[in-house]
């Protein structure tokens, strides 16, 4: 028989990081995204108006697996919805269950949110890798909860498979030799204004007594940031914006003193032109944020130093360069193959606001041209 316990507060989740990290060593498709620390570092930075609701589920006194849930308000035309969800946030591609039973946890968390008091409008769980390591868990698991749930296609991201069977020279080979002699002459330009260098900086973590920050050379992504087309952008999405800026130091912080920092950067003469600033779980490395100096955009110093860091990953023996999603045009050069998230919601049938945020999905999904939208016995 199973159980779960539910966790409210960060100081009681605090007690379960040995459980948490012995999980997430063998969570199928796990990224630091999944990890304790990363959940830690964006509550304290955004959990203020949030509610955590983090599902720990046990098989004979044994802790199995963990279901990590947010409850956040989000404004619509209909008025506020509290939204039951994951806490990833669109920071990274995908994200699901803690732990090697991905099913057990699924089917033991939301027969536990069934059961429970409701304190939510709608169960929506984006992000899903369906076609990956779901594998039709979570719509499964939905139904037997009693929770049944609509599938709508969320995000694509761009990959590069970089498992044993693939090899840089193979890899590259693969590209189109167009890209390859751009890549080459770019290359050749930077050479001719200095001395071409490429660092890399993966810190062991604090527990092999290797956790630096680096914070000159942090500085140095930000600097080149400011001189980019990202000091001009206001997506909140650069590591330089306001509304960002001080949680990704300090997750840099943490990020390294849990060993999952990878910070790329390529010099001229010594001086950083350009980055590659992303963050790495046991061969899984999530591109989050690259840039290079504006007045060297006719050089291709970006281009360059993804070369490096791609051919490098392959050394090291990463098995997967998740590029994420979004700006699919300007990835197609290095990716691989792509891969889709979905999105599953469940509106409670005696709810009328959740029935009208149904209905008005299914009219923006018709506007769009009939976009996939697969549907259980609930319809």
């Amino acid at each position: 028989m199973s159980s779960v316990r539910e966790i409210n507060d960060l100081e009681t989740l605090a007690s379960y990081r040995l459980q948490w990290n012995a999980l997430l060593g063998n969570t199928p498709g796990a990224s630091f995204f999944h990890s304790l620390d990363w959940l830690e570092t964006y509550w304290r930075h955004f959990g203020a108006d949030q509610r955590l609701r983090v599902l720990v589920v046990y098989s004979a006194d044994r802790c199995v697996g963990i279901l990590p849930l947010v409850i956040r308000v989000r404004r619509t035309l209909l008025g506020a919805a509290r939204v039951l969800t994951y806490p990833l946030d669109d920071w990274g591609s995908f994200y699901g269950p803690i732990g090697p039973y991905p099913t057990a946890t699924l089917l033991a968390a939301l027969g536990h949110v069934r059961r429970t008091r409701r304190d939510w409008d709608l169960l929506e769980l984006p992000w899903v890798d369906t076609q990956g390591t779901d594998r039709g868990r979570t719509l499964s698991a939905l139904d037997q909860a009693g929770l049944p749930a609509t599938v709508e296609p969320w995000q694509t991201s761009a990959l590069i498979d970089l498992s044993s069977q693939q090899r840089w020279n193979s890899f590259w080979g693969s590209r189109t030799s167009r890209w390859r002699n751009n890549v080459r002459r770019s290359e050749k330009k930077l050479a001719e204004l200095g001395w071409l260098t490429y660092v890399r900086y993966r810190p062991a973590g604090a527990t092999r007594g290797e956790d630096d920050p680096r914070w000159d050379w942090y500085d140095d992504c930000e600097r080149i940031a400011g001189a980019s087309w990202q000091a001009g952008s206001d997506t909140g999405t650069t590591l330089t914006h306001g509304a960002i800026r001080p949680f990704l130091r300090d997750l840099h912080r943490v990020a390294a003193k849990a060993g999952a920092l990878d910070l790329n950067l390529l010099l001229i003469d010594g001086r950083p032109v350009a980055f590659n600033y992303a963050y790495q779980y046991a061969g899984y490395v999530f591109g989050l944020r690259t840039g290079f100096d504006a007045q060297l955009a006719p050089h291709g110093a970006g281009s360059v130093l993804q070369a490096r860091m791609i051919e490098d990953c392959f050394v090291r023996g990463d098995h997967t360069y998740d590029l994420g999603p979004g700006y699919l045009d300007c990835k197609r050069y290095w990716q691989t193959h792509t891969r889709s998230s979905d999105r599953y919601t469940h509106f409670p049938r005696h709810l009328p606001r959740a029935q009208i945020a149904r209905a008005k999905r299914s009219v923006e999904r018709w506007l769009k041209g009939g976009q996939r939208a697969a549907k259980t016995s609930d319809v």
